[in-house]
């Protein structure tokens, strides 16, 4: 799934290398009114096919593939790409910040990508997106969740901290964590090649 704003742009690299579909959902891809994070969970399991399956998020909609994860027994691994909602995050201030952080470390020929897909989705379900997902505490959730779970993220991504990375990855029973050398927040556009790896 992709993360806030985004499309199935931002996974397009990835999938050229591994058999995957995209689920967009609002404010991940669709410019609809955002509802809870159930709802949201509901709609992913409603377009999964028989399984099994390993649900991939990316950024904000780890929050609904972990909703989703601890629902359905079709769901046989998770894994969630620079998981965000730090609880330091939960302010604007905090969000902007650790955002400019993470943004000069992302290499720059994948700006008008991003932006493309930011206008795509709009404004308004990027902002009602955060809203609903901001408060969520995804570490409770992940210790319902009883598949492995993988949580990635890049060396250089200051949205999701190492210390967080790692407090998620031990929330879940069957929890490890993975860091990519050198990558920042996007890693399904700029680490296809390793993040396929890790779902081969």
């Amino acid at each position: 799934m992709p993360g806030l704003g985004l499309d199935a742009r931002s996974s397009r690299r990835l999938r050229r290398l591994l058999a995957a579909d995209v689920v967009l959902l609002p404010g991940m891809g669709l410019p609809q009114a955002v509802p809870p994070l159930e709802e949201l969970a509901d709609r992913l399991l409603a377009a999964l096919g028989e399984g099994p399956v390993v649900l991939v998020g990316h950024s904000q909609s780890c929050q609904v593939v972990a909703v989703a994860a601890a629902r359905d027994a079709r769901v046989v691994g998770l894994v969630l790409l620079g998981p965000t909602t730090d609880p330091r995050l939960r302010s604007l201030r905090g969000l902007v910040a650790s955002w400019l952080r993470t943004a000069v470390r992302e290499p720059w020929w994948q700006v008008p990508l991003v932006l493309a897909q930011w206008w795509s989705t709009g404004p308004r379900a990027m902002v009602a997106l955060w809203r609903v997902a901001a408060a969520d505490d995804i570490d409770r959730r992940l210790r319902d969740v009883d598949v492995p779970v993988t949580v990635v993220r890049g060396t250089r991504d200051r949205l999701c901290r190492r210390d967080w990375a790692a407090h998620l990855a031990a929330s879940a029973p069957r929890g490890r964590l993975v860091e990519l050398p050198g990558a920042a927040h996007m890693t399904p556009q700029t680490h296809p090649g390793q993040v396929a790896g890790l779902l081969s």
